[in-house]
């Protein structure tokens, strides 16, 4: 038997379809293409960490529930003691053990373009994944739209992410609300972004059984911790817990987060920096002849370069050291499209020059 014969026989054809998400190699590269904090901490900060990392048990198993980290996050966020908050290790996990809870026959639906997280898993898992595309003019919910879809198929689950990545823009709240009210299953609203926005649905938990409000320490700066979170109806968290792998989340990112979320006031100023700096990039980008820059909500702003031209200027970025996310290829909406994480002050300047030199070639 061929290797190729074995790996056909044994894997499903949903993952024999699907190819690995890819990461970039960004060594040696201005790096603004993964929408992370720039930020570091001082010393001081970080001899304090290490000094609550010193007793740290590596020889025992982690808290399975992380119940200190879980008190800390609700207490940061705001979150009511009547919800329950499931942790997973990133964003990712959680999309996943939600989905995994569902049967087979269970239909997805989100928005295109949206985070590619939410298809990846569900062609993974063989669900029916359903995506409808943005208002090309706002990027904003086709609400009529996506009431069709909830009707005709009548979703599991409807991912929402707010602010929508990879467009940074808010769904009109009205809309949302709509979209929750009208569907048959759980409405996910991912608040990945929350930091940089001034919304949030964690305060309307308590208004709708079914809506989940999930977010993430990585864009706050937490990103190498990979913690994720969501906060619901404690019988919904219940199901889930089910699936959860034990001990998910190890004792270093446990002691680590609780730490950091302890400290959310230097989060507090460096989130204030990016927002300041995001405003000067959009201004300085839209200035620029030929791009189009879209406002955001959140630590990125997506642009539009003249029509053909993304990937020659993605290309000749990274000649000029800049590492920034080339989203034309996934055509659409995104067609000629590019994307830059708010950077520290210097790196947007490179940023910056390196796209005007890249326009004069």
């Amino acid at each position: 038997m061929s290797k190729n014969d074995l790996i056909t026989r044994l894997f499903r054809p949903e993952v024999l379809a699907l190819s690995a998400y890819h990461v970039a190699d960004a060594a040696g590269f201005i790096k603004l293409d993964a929408m992370e904090n720039p930020y570091s901490w001082s010393d001081d900060v970080k001899q304090q960490w290490l000094a609550a990392l010193k007793d740290c048990e590596l020889n025992r198993y982690p808290d399975p529930e992380a119940q200190q980290l879980n008190a800390t996050i609700k207490r940061v966020n705001g979150i009511a003691d009547e919800f329950e908050v499931l942790l997973g290790n990133g964003s990712d996990e959680i999309i996943q053990l939600l989905l995994m809870a569902l049967p087979q026959t269970a239909n997805v639906l989100s928005t295109t373009p949206s985070f590619v997280m939410y298809k990846q898993i569900s062609d993974c898992l063989g669900l029916d994944y359903h995506g409808v595309p943005l208002l090309a003019d706002s990027f904003d919910l086709d609400v009529s739209a996506m009431l069709a879809v909830i009707n005709e198929h009548q979703p599991s689950v409807i991912f929402l992410a707010y602010p929508n990545n990879p467009t940074g823009n808010l769904f009109s709240e009205a809309a949302i609300v709509e979209i929750i009210n009208a569907a048959h299953g759980l409405v996910v609203i991912d608040e990945a972004y929350a930091p940089f926005a001034d919304a949030s649905f964690m305060n309307r938990l308590g208004q709708y059984s079914n809506l989940l409000v999930m977010r993430t320490v990585s864009k706050l700066g937490l990103a190498g911790l990979r913690l994720g979170y969501m906060a619901g109806s404690p019988a919904i968290i219940e199901q889930l817990h089910k699936i959860r792998l034990p001990y998910n989340i190890n004792i270093l990112t446990q002691v680590s987060a609780n730490f950091a979320l302890t400290h959310h006031e230097i989060f507090d100023q460096q989130t204030q920096a990016i927002c300041s700096d995001r405003a000067l990039v959009l201004a300085q980008l839209n200035a620029l002849e030929g791009i189009t820059a879209y406002p955001s909500a959140a630590n990125f702003i997506l642009f539009r370069t003249p029509q053909g031209r993304a990937t020659e200027i993605f290309l000749s970025l990274k000649q000029q050291g800049v590492l920034i996310k080339n989203l034309s290829p996934q055509a659409g909406l995104l067609s000629d499209c590019l994307r830059v994480t708010i950077g520290k002050p210097e790196e947007n300047a490179a940023f910056l020059t390196a796209v005007q030199k890249s326009l004069e070639s």
